[in-house]
Order: structure tokens, then sequence, then C-alpha cells
């Protein structure tokens, strides 16, 4: 085995602007690659057939799915960051609330100095955390 890698997959063509957006949001990411459809092929011409791209050095990769599926990304699988500061996890919280859906608000919850858990604009679940 080679390694393990978490895979997202977009049913609604917004694979490469989630990467763009996750990579601009979080510090040392970027992406490495894009194989984009072409014409006559499976997927809408442009979008993305395979990518891959780092957040803060975990690999991850993507597809925007030619196929349409009765199931999308749910919350008991998500992103879980540990921030280094108050500022960055309110910041990296608030960029991710725009559009998207609060699971549990920023507090308290004893087991962390600060904690949120929030579904994106996207879909994707992420949980932040600011430990003791």
């Amino acid at each position: 085995m080679e390694k393990v890698t978490p895979f997202l997959m977009f049913q609604d063509g917004k694979a490469e602007e989630a990467m763009n957006f996750y990579t601009s949001l979080i510090e040392d990411s970027r992406i490495i690659e894009i194989v984009r459809y072409g014409a006559n092929e499976a997927g809408e011409e442009g979008t993305v057939m395979a990518a891959k791209f780092t957040l803060k050095g975990q690999e991850f990769m993507c597809i925007d799915s030619n196929v349409k599926h009765q199931f999308s990304f749910t919350p008991s699988f998500s992103i879980y960051v540990t921030c280094d500061t108050e500022e960055e996890l309110d910041n990296v919280y608030q960029q991710l609330k725009e559009g998207g859906q609060e699971l549990m608000p920023l507090d308290d919850y004893g087991f962390s100095k600060k904690f949120g858990w929030i579904n994106d604009r996207f879909r994707v679940s992420w949980q932040l955390d600011l430990p003791k």
C-alpha cells in the first residue's frame, strides 16, 4: 500500500472553485495537478476529471462527477483543522461559514479552548479546533 488520500467528489462542477478556495484559506497549501475533461469526453468540457491538492501538506484528490448521484458529502466525514491562534480559527471559520451551514457554532464545549463545526458552501464538513 503506497498511501491513503482523502477524495472529494463534487457533483456541480465546483471542484476547481473549491480547491482554489481551500488553498487560499489555509497556508502552506497548493494545487498540484488538474486534469480536465476535453471535448467529446465523459464529463463536461473543462471540468475537473482528476485533481490533486494539498492543505498544510495533507494531499487530497477531487473530481467533478459527470454522474449525478443520490448522495453528496456528509458531516460524518470531515476535515479536522487544529488552529494555532484564536484569530486564525475565527478567520477560517468565518470564511467557511459564508454560504455554508453551522453545525456547532464557535464556542468552548469543554474539550478544547474553542471549537466549531461547519459545512462550507460546497457542503464539505470542517471541524476547527483551538486546543487548550
